[in-house]
Formats: structure tokens, C-alpha cells, sequence
């Protein structure tokens, strides 16, 4: 028997890794994630990706969070990149060296190598997110801090980190997409950094990492793939 948590109040893409993205009405869900999700990031030189970190396949790259990308012509295009006052650039990789200080940064197309940090699709609620909020009074905060796919308005009284009660389920979204629920994002610094509207501020992942190990989300896989729109219900199965 279906279980509804919650409905689907935002959906949002990044089609470059680790810039802002945009908000949509409804999206096309494949095995990979949101189609059009991080399908292009920042490559530097040592085939390394722009992130908020440093790994074996991430480069940090602080700034990134400051602009925005977009398809404007859907997913089956390239993305458009905009500067930190919203204005398109006309050629991507030639602002980014110039934004970033980089000669060896260019915009690259997904290849053999993953742009994910983890799993394909990051699901956040409402209650968890207005949690943040009461945890760091006074700093403005949304779900463009955490950076989920989906963001879902879950029922009064539904208790923070309710996600974790979701791991090793599956869920109906809609009509035809089936996720699975696998586990949550540990989180880093970029929940920290300023982007657009938000400033910078420390307390943000200070506060998730005292209350809940640094962790928040849910992250999934895509059992069936499909469609997605705002206002659908989100059912466990």
C-alpha cells in the first residue's frame, strides 16, 4: 500500500556543475537523473571538475556558485552561462578563464567520467529545510544551499531529517517515475559559500554538522524513468 509524504513543491536543474541552476515546472527523469543535470561542469587542465572541493575529481573553484546556467532551448542543446547579474556570456570557456584566473579551465560535456558527487537524483523536504532555517536564525536560507532536484512539501508536524525514515524504499512520484531512496549527501562548504542572493555564512553547515553528522538529503536512484511535474504526489511503496 502507497504511503503519501509530500507533493512536490520545486524542481530544480543544474546543467552546469556547480553554478546555480534553474527552477522548472516539470522535467523528464532518465536512469541518469533529471535529463540535462550537470551534463556539462568546468574542467581544468588535470581533467579535474569545478566543485566546492578537493578530490581525485574535483577541483575547488571558488565563484562558481555566483553564476547560473540554463537551457534555454532545452536539454538537447548546449547550456547557457550567466554572469553574477544574470547577463548570458557569449563564450563560456573564455569568461570562465577570465572569471576564474584559470588559462586551463574550459566548459565540458560530460564523457566517461561522472559530473554526479554521489547519486543521480537529491530530494530535500520542506521540514528539514525549515529546521535549517530555525537552526541559524538570521541567515537567509532556501534549498539553493543544498542544491536538491526536487524539493518536497511534506505534511505539519512531519519531524526533521525525515528522509533518513525513507532509505532502502522505493517511491512513486506522479504517474510513472520510481525512485529508490539509497541515502543522504554528506555535506561540505558549498553550503556555506555565497551565491546570488545568499550571503556567506559558517553557521549553516556548523549547524547540520552538530545536529545530524553533516548530512541532509535523500539521495536515489531511478528504478523507472519519467516524468515529473510540480504538485505531484510523492508516495512510498
Amino acid at each position: 500500500m502507497a504511503d503519501e509524504v509530500g507533493i512536490i513543491e520545486r524542481i530544480w536543474r543544474y546543467p552546469i556543475k556547480s553554478t546555480g541552476g534553474e527552477r522548472l515546472r516539470r522535467a523528464d527523469v532518465d536512469v541518469r537523473g533529471l535529463v540535462g543535470d550537470r551534463l556539462f561542469a568546468v574542467r581544468d587542465g588535470e581533467g579535474r571538475f569545478g566543485s566546492g572541493k578537493n578530490t581525485r575529481r574535483f577541483r575547488r573553484m571558488p565563484g562558481l556558485l555566483r553564476l547560473r546556467s540554463r537551457y534555454p532551448d532545452g536539454p538537447a542543446e548546449r547550456p547557457e552561462l550567466l554572469d553574477p547579474q544574470g547577463v548570458p556570456v557569449p563564450e563560456p570557456t573564455a569568461y570562465l578563464r577570465r572569471y576564474l584566473g584559470r588559462n586551463d579551465v574550459e566548459l565540458a560535456r560530460e564523457e566517461t567520467v561522472s559530473h554526479f558527487d554521489q547519486l543521480p537524483l537529491s530530494i530535500l523536504t520542506t521540514a528539514t529545510l525549515d529546521w535549517v532555517r530555525s537552526a541559524v536564525p538570521g541567515v537567509p536560507v532556501d534549498e539553493r544551499r543544498f542544491r536538491p532536484n526536487l524539493l518536497v512539501c511534506t505534511p505539519p508536524g512531519t519531524p526533521p531529517f525525515v528522509e533518513d525514515e525513507w532509505f532502502g524504499r522505493k517511491a512513486r512520484i506522479g504517474d510513472g517515475l520510481c525512485v529508490e531512496f539509497v541515502r543522504s549527501s554528506e555535506r561540505c562548504v558549498m553550503t556555506n559559500e555565497a551565491q546570488q542572493d545568499l550571503p556567506h555564512s559558517p553557521l549553516i553547515l556548523r549547524a547540520i554538522a552538530k545536529a545530524h553528522d553533516a548530512r541532509l538529503d535523500a539521495l536515489a536512484t531511478v528504478v523507472a524513468p519519467g516524468r515529473v511535474d510540480a504538485g505531484d504526489a510523492v508516495a512510498l511503496i
